[in-house]
């Protein structure tokens, strides 16, 4: 009989080659799964790297291969757990198939996603994100924690990679790992205005930085006076006198387009219409949010005027 106890689901993702295996294994090697219980470990394709047997065997992880995106059905997991019983499976994903309709569809409901890894090469990173962007922002999306690894000086942008995350999933963890092992985490942006000034000016160009950085250093820019072009954004759901000075972004391609900004009080807000363009100036203060895991940034208006649309009107992360 096909029980309905929840089992907690680790995926691994990323393209053939990103070191999705070298991943699991250094998992494994660490002794997150030695406490004795049952792992179900199911491949979605086999790389170069092949996770040593014994380490499995040592661990009590049972492996399954399944190669073609047919075989990974609902009926199919069921099946698997029926079989082996397992307290809790990780799947190795093949970085082509559709992750959202594994999570949506394939996955039974009592297998809960509890830790999604996105592993990267950096020396493959430009080729895939300019010819297959939207299925690598596609794993992004669904990451907790992004690595790249392989990384060297000269072959990869680190502040620009991590923008790439950060722009589709601002709660990722982002890991960037040489060929020696060293793991670097905070990788310092270079941003085009004095973060220290108490009074912040931002060209249109600066409006993504600063969106990204306050975003996750909200603190920073507590009681700071900011000035930035953006567009009226205001739906039904908003408070009496407050509305978003957005910008337009890519986060994925030109068919991805979304408002970004953050809420603004602003006494007569109501008297500027959507999509116009204004010049604001606002003062930083931060709440409390659960939505937002811990504090997120609130604007509130000083002075408001009309203005020009920038020459571009999206902004771009990479």
């Amino acid at each position: 009989m096909f029980g309905k106890k929840e089992i907690p689901v680790y995926l691994f993702t990323g393209f053939l080659e990103s070191g999705k295996s070298t991943c699991i294994e250094e998992v494994i090697e660490e002794g997150n799964f030695a406490d004795g219980a049952k792992t179900l470990l199911i491949l979605c394709e086999e790389g170069e790297h092949e996770i040593d047997d014994q380490l499995l065997m040592k661990n009590r992880i049972s492996c399954v291969v399944l190669e073609d995106e047919d075989e990974l059905t609902e009926d199919c997991c069921k099946k698997l757990q029926e079989k082996y019983k397992p307290n809790r499976i990780v799947v190795e994903c093949n970085g082509m198939w559709d992750l959202d309709k594994m999570y949506r569809e394939t996955f039974p409901e009592n297998w809960i996603v509890v830790q999604t890894f996105t592993t990267v090469n950096a020396q493959t990173f430009q080729i895939y994100s300019a010819n297959m962007k939207s299925l690598m922002m596609s794993h992004f999306k669904m990451a907790d924690l992004v690595i790249f690894n392989r990384c060297e000086s000269d072959n990869i942008d680190k502040p620009a990679a991590r923008r790439n995350v950060k722009a589709i999933n601002r709660q990722a963890q982002v890991l960037f790992e040489s060929a020696d092992g060293t793991v670097e985490s905070k990788i310092d942006e270079e941003l085009p205005y004095d973060v220290n000034a108490s009074e912040i000016t931002l060209e249109d160009d600066d409006f993504g930085l600063w969106y990204l950085d306050i975003g996750e250093n909200p603190r920073k820019y507590m009681g700071k006076k900011i000035t930035f072009k953006g567009q009226v954004y205001r739906n039904k759901t908003f408070p009496a006198g407050a509305f978003v000075p957005s910008r337009k972004a890519m986060t994925c391609c030109a068919d991805d387009i979304a408002r970004i900004g953050y809420m603004c009080h602003a006494e007569g807000a109501d008297q500027y219409k959507n999509d116009s363009w204004v010049m604001v100036t606002v003062t930083v203060k931060t709440q409390q949010s659960r939505k937002h895991d811990g504090e997120f940034p609130v604007l509130y208006a000083e002075k408001i005027e009309p203005a020009q649309p920038p020459q571009e009107e999206v902004v771009y992360f990479g």
